[in-house]
């Protein structure tokens, strides 16, 4: 998946995510709604950390198609 795609697919998830947040705030919201909620926003962070390492490798003259998804656990325990 090349950056463009990456990118794509953020803003899918994230058109998404404004829909669930946007039913959410007329009382449209159900507990799916909720648990996809929480898979989107997983998804969103496991997207920018890909998109982050494959300009991370490009800028430092490795090859960004190395780059891979990771798990949601690893994504979670990041500190910042």
């Amino acid at each position: 998946m090349d950056d463009k795609n990456v990118i794509q697919h953020i803003d899918k998830l994230a058109r998404e995510e404004h829909d669930l947040f946007e039913a959410e705030s007329h009382g449209k919201f159900t507990d799916a709604d909720r648990e996809r909620l929480r898979q989107l926003q997983t998804l969103l962070d496991q997207c920018w950390d890909l998109l982050r390492q494959r300009r991370a490798k490009r800028e430092f003259g490795q090859d960004p198609d190395e780059a891979r998804l990771r798990s949601e656990k690893m994504i979670k325990g990041y500190s910042g």
